[in-house]
């Protein structure tokens, strides 16, 4: 799969293509059906298949500050695209310059000049150029004129996550934010993923039996809830059972709120300076401080053998 920076990037003989244009934070199953859709017309048309998202999210520079936390890094999103048969990403650098880009110029200087589209699939709810004008009725309307048609998917699926409130970016956020793993897990169709290099700490597992890997996370990551999940730890390749945990480390009056995960069973791992990948799959409790370390340790080897069983039947 291709992955361009910038309109620059893409190469001046690129041909027509099917493109798909969102945010898509954390690639969830209601993006997969719209980009899944992309990928099946561009191949039916004979076609290559463009996702066109944007970097800073667009918030941030309309309204600076707003960021809202990431569910997947652009590098993560562009793996599970190019899993879905996607075969270019391009990322639009979002300035405060592009983001008064009219909605008809938007569609010249990207869809119509440098992608060729052939077609556009979008959710019913997509807008687009300066202040959000433009909608999928304007992208039809303009296809007439620049010879691309437009399908719009209906992106809403809902199950059990949230109480049956249609999937989406905002909803995982919520999920992942309280501490409920697996119903975001429900939303993404995998677990939710929190990556960065592992940095020293306090070495404080290290001295009592049980040394973690001390994450440094990507700026704006969705963080799950302070408290102990059980899930995976992922380095140079391997996928290892784990416990983890995130918060400020209350028995020993800490302040930075970290995410620790521990390879279960694993011996004499060296990870210092790796980038790894933390899975979470499931919640296993809050954050606590106990009234000695011989309960700490108690309740770190139950929750050991509880994430060992969660993890196994997983």
């Amino acid at each position: 799969m291709q992955r361009w920076r910038g309109l620059e990037d893409i190469p001046q003989d690129w041909g027509r293509s099917v493109v798909t244009i969102g945010s898509y934070d954390g690639v969830h199953r209601g993006h997969q059906l719209i980009i899944g859709r992309a990928v099946e017309r561009a191949r039916e048309l004979g076609v290559q298949s463009v996702v066109v998202t944007f970097d800073p999210h667009p918030s941030e520079v309309v309204r600076p500050g707003s960021h809202p936390p990431l569910l997947a890094p652009h590098h993560r999103r562009a793996e599970l695209m190019a899993e879905l048969g996607v075969d270019a990403v391009l990322i639009l650098p979002f300035t405060k310059e592009f983001s008064t880009l009219s909605p008809a110029d938007f569609i010249v200087k990207v869809l119509v000049d440098k992608l060729h589209a052939r077609a556009v699939i979008e959710g019913p709810n997509f807008r687009f150029g300066h202040k959000a004008a433009g909608n999928v009725a304007f992208l039809a309307e303009l296809g007439a004129t620049y010879d691309y048609a437009v399908e719009v998917i209906d992106l809403f699926v809902s199950g059990e996550a949230g109480g049956g409130e249609p999937f989406s970016s905002t909803l995982t956020r919520r999920l992942v934010s309280d501490g409920d793993v697996e119903g975001a897990a429900e939303i993404l169709g995998r677990p939710h993923r929190v990556e960065g290099v592992v940095v020293r700490g306090a070495q404080r597992g290290r001295e009592l039996g049980y040394p973690t890997a001390n994450v440094e996370t990507l700026p704006h990551t969705a963080i799950p809830a302070d408290g102990v999940y059980a899930g995976w730890l992922t380095a140079d390749g391997e996928r290892m059972p784990a416990a983890i945990s995130v918060g400020t480390n209350p028995q020993f009056d800490g302040t930075e709120r970290t995410v620790e995960a521990y390879a279960i069973d694993r011996v004499g791992l060296d990870l210092y300076g790796l980038h790894v990948a933390v899975d979470f799959l499931a919640y296993v409790r809050g954050q606590e401080k106990f009234d000695s370390i011989d309960a700490l340790l108690e309740a770190i080897a139950a929750d050991v053998k509880r994430c060992r069983e969660l993890t196994g039947m997983a």
